[in-house]
């Protein structure tokens, strides 16, 4: 059985944490800021858990 690759893209994007969750960023944070509130942007600033849904997709990207 040869080796699973990682894909690159997703080890960019996500990290693990201890309990085998994934962390994320928000989207909307990289470009338009001006318009957008201070409360909005430091929102936006903060990582949030993968919802359950999009976790075994995650778990096969990054299989080590």
């Amino acid at each position: 059985m040869p080796k699973l690759k990682t894909r690159k893209a997703a080890l960019k994007r996500y990290k693990i944490t201890s309990t085998s969750n994934f962390l994320r960023r928000h989207a909307f944070k990289g470009h338009l800021l001006m318009k957008k509130s201070n409360r909005q942007k430091r929102k936006l600033s903060q990582t949030l858990c993968v919802s359950q849904n999009d976790l075994k997709p995650i778990k096969l990207m990054l299989p080590y």
